[in-house]
Order: C-alpha cells, then structure tokens, then sequence
C-alpha cells in the first residue's frame, strides 16, 4: 500500500502534518476525515524506511530511554515529547528515526508499532516490552527498566572487552617477539655458530630449521590465519550446522567458554525478569528470548524450554532439565513458583548472575596474567637456550 506525507487541518483550524498509508488521494482523505482532519496537500513518499548511514550507540538508546521515562512520568503527551527528543539528539540517523516514528506516530501507529520498522535499533525484546507497556499502562517502568537494562549491558560489554582484549594483546606481542627471533635474530647466530664448526645438538638444528621456514614462507605465516580466518567465517555465516559447531566450541574453550555461558545466561537472565514483571508471559518471553541469547546451542535449550513449558512443565523443573542452571538458580525459581513471587525470583536470579561474571571475569583475569607470562618467558628461555648451548658446548671443549 503506498504511503502519503499530508498536510491537513481539524475542525478548529490547527494545521497537523503526518504520514499514512492509503490505496489513494480519495482513500487518503476518506481517512484523514475519520480522523477529524481536512486535507489541503499530499504527496506520495516511497515505502519502506530510510535514514541517514552512522550507527546508533547505546549511549543514545540510554539517553532515549532516560528521556522517555522522564516525560511519560511528567505527563507530557507523547507527541510533544518525542519532537523535543527529536530536536535534542545528536546523531543524524537517531534523528531521522525518531522524525519518522514521529510521522508513524501522528498517522495513528502506536509507539511499538511505529519503533518496529527499525529492527537494527529497537530490538524484538525492546518492541515488545513496550507493546507491554502501552498494553498494561506501565509504559513509564518499561523505559525505567530499559534505561537499567542498557546500563547493565554496556558495563557487560565492557568486562567481556576487559577479558578478552588483554590476552588477545599479549598473544600478538608474543608471536611478534617470537617471529622477530625466528626470522632476524636466529639467522645472525646461525652464521656465526656455522663459522666455529662445531656439532649442533638437536634443538639447535630444530631451531634453525624452524628459523629457516620462517625466513623462506614468512608470507605464508602471515596470510594462512586471514585466510583460514575469512574461510571460517563465511562457512559459519552460510551453514547452520557449522554455526552450531562454533557455539559449542566457544562454550568449550578452557577458563573462557564457561564465563562466555555465564555471560549469555545474565542477559537472558536480566531480559526474562524485564518481560515477565512488564507483563509479557512466560512462553512469550522465552520465545523472544531465543533471538537474544546470541547462541545457537543455548538458543536450542530455550526452544526446548518453551516446548515443555507450554505442555505443562513448571519453569524451575524446565530449566532443571536443560542442565545450564546451577541449582542455587533452579531452588530460587522454585520457591518463587511456589510463593507467587516469581517475578522476584527472576530479579534476584538477574542479581546474582550479575555478580558471578563480574567475579569469573576478575579472577579470569587473574589467571591469564601470570600464564600469558609463563608461557612467554617459556619461549624466549627455550630460543636461548637452543642458541647458546652448542656455544657453552664448544667453550667447554677448549683445552686452555
């Protein structure tokens, strides 16, 4: 159905401005006198959305939040609220979006109806605790909870930074030092060590063989893991089963992958509270919940979840039966289930998660400083000593 941008007035001679969907001029006016309005000019926009290129930080959706919560709680009328917002936000395409919920707005959508459109934005989780919110007149929570929920995040993604950064540095400097002994420090020793002609132990002879396949196919070196890296990626991206693989393996990987699961149960520990106390059910929040995970193979434990759930099961045997809830998790449901207070039950499970990661990434970090340490002076004495023995060697079989 074609979209129109119109200019119309009411009754009393105020001009209103808008966007709506009609077959046509006639339908268009048929429906904006439903609406109490005269049309004086329209013109036919293209379908579909568009704004500006640029990203929309979480900052900006946490100041949105802040900003719509502040207004709703004030009692400004959603309109007038969302054209101060409009007037405020400093990203281009934030702007562009939030005048074309404006436009959707002011066409008779609701708010969740007209945020939907812009999925890259305003997630299913987000569209959906607002369609609650309108729903049961708790709009005013929802964008409280939100605002939290965002915050939360990005201090999430922070540590998930924190943890992963610091060795993925060190690792880089480590095989910098290393390819930089292999490859210019080694062959200058090795000229040297063929001048005194002297027998070679083993891991001398391992260490200029290695030395030598480095200096000869040090472009292999380099370009394998790019490419073994843009192969990976394209396979996961366009197969689903490898998808899948790479889920499970990432849950695997030593120290990481358990804080990794822990991570991605907080999240959907915080937005299954978020949804529940907004009013969404049980089976629509877990639903959602399978687009937020982030992973495959705990994606495929929330489907299992909702199946049983909705033949009959209690929550807290359901999630006993997946095997990734500790039973502090499964025995707090529990008692939420049995006192009606699973709403608190779900917030103190989003509490507790919250903890845990912050205390698995700090002593993961803890842990990776002094082996990333090890490992490096372990290799660095290895390259030494396969250097210097046939030196001490010849030193020690010369008759003074």
């Amino acid at each position: 159905m074609p979209s129109f941008s119109y200019k119309a007035v009411d009754r009393v001679g105020q001009q209103a401005r808008g966007k709506l969907d009609a077959l046509n001029e006639v339908d268009l006016e048929l429906r904006l006198r439903r609406m109490g309005l005269d049309l004086i000019t329209f013109r036919q926009v293209q379908t579909g959305t568009t704004a500006p290129r640029g990203a929309v930080t979480r900052k900006d959706l946490i100041n949105f939040c802040f900003d719509m919560e502040q207004m709703t709680r004030a009692g400004i009328p959603l309109l007038e609220g969302l054209r101060d917002l409009r007037d405020s936000v400093d990203s281009p395409r934030f702007k562009a979006i939030v005048s074309s919920m404006l436009e959707d707005i002011e066409g008779g959508k609701m708010l969740s109806q007209a945020m939907a459109p812009f999925p890259q934005v305003f997630d299913s989780v987000f569209v959906s605790l607002v369609r609650a919110g309108e729903q049961t007149g708790r709009l005013t929570d929802v964008f409280e909870s939100l605002s939290n929920a965002l915050k939360w995040q990005d201090e999430l993604a922070a540590q998930t930074k924190k943890l992963l950064i610091y060795p993925t540095m060190v690792f880089i400097v480590v095989m910098g030092v290393l390819f930089f002994l292999l490859a210019y420090l080694v062959p200058q020793v090795v000229s040297v060590l063929k001048t005194m002609r002297v027998d070679l132990p083993i891991q001398t002879r391992v260490l200029i063989a290695m030395s030598d396949f480095v200096v000869s196919y040090w472009w292999v070196i380099l370009g394998l893991p790019i490419l073994a890296f843009g192969a990976l990626t394209a396979v996961i991206k366009s197969n689903e089963r490898a998808r899948y693989l790479f889920d499970y393996a990432k849950l695997r990987i030593p120290v990481i992958g358990p804080i990794i699961q822990k991570i991605i149960l907080a999240r959907f520990a915080n937005f299954f509270a978020l949804m529940y106390q907004s009013g969404i059910t049980i089976l629509d929040a877990i639903r959602t919940s399978e687009g937020i995970v982030g992973n495959r193979v705990i994606a495929d434990g929330m489907a299992r979840a909702w199946q049983q759930i909705n033949s009959g099961e209690a929550l807290s045997e359901t999630f006993q039966n997946l095997g990734m809830f500790p039973a502090l998790v499964i025995r707090m449901l529990r008692v939420g289930e049995n006192t009606g207070a699973l709403d608190t039950a779900l917030l103190n499970i989003s509490y507790f998660y919250n903890r845990d990661v912050k205390d698995a990434v700090e002593k993961a970090l803890k842990m990776i400083e002094p082996t990333l340490t090890l490992v490096l002076g372990g290799m660095l004495a290895l390259i030494l000593f396969s250097v210097l023995s046939p030196i001490y060697e010849m030193i020690g079989n010369l008759k003074i």
